[in-house]
């Protein structure tokens, strides 16, 4: 994994994008993205090119030029990104705590009884 100490949050349509990002094997086109993007809604090409563009000034991808096209890849791993919103997250809502976080799921009914188990079961897996 790497450092998430140096990455931002990106807002929600930016991170629409990057999805569509990370599901296509890259070198990918705007045109690809775009494809990708519309099986969900319907974006305007203008609108996914300026995202674009705002996700490659923050470092989330690389653009080049290729002939008369423009390709893009990402600079950031999805497992990396979703690593650092999932602690920023805990940190800000959850005091740092994942009991904090898992009760306040549990309390709500989101966790079940099972994955309460489950998770119990994954512990004991990764203290073994």
């Amino acid at each position: 994994m790497k450092n998430t100490k140096k990455m931002k949050r990106i807002p929600d349509a930016e991170f629409e994008v990057m999805k569509a990002v990370w599901a296509i094997k890259p070198p990918m086109s705007a045109k690809q993205i775009m494809e990708q993007l519309s099986a969900e809604k319907k974006w305007v090409e203008q609108a996914v090119i300026m995202l674009l563009t705002r996700l490659t000034e923050r470092g989330f991808i690389h653009t080049e030029k290729i002939g008369r096209n423009r390709v893009y890849y990402s600079l950031v791993e999805r497992e990396d990104y979703l690593q650092f919103e999932t602690d920023n997250f805990i940190k800000q809502y959850h005091e740092s705590s994942f009991i904090n976080l898992v009760n306040t799921l549990y309390k709500d009914k989101t966790v079940t009884d099972k994955d309460i188990d489950e998770l119990f079961e994954w512990f004991k897996e990764r203290k073994e």
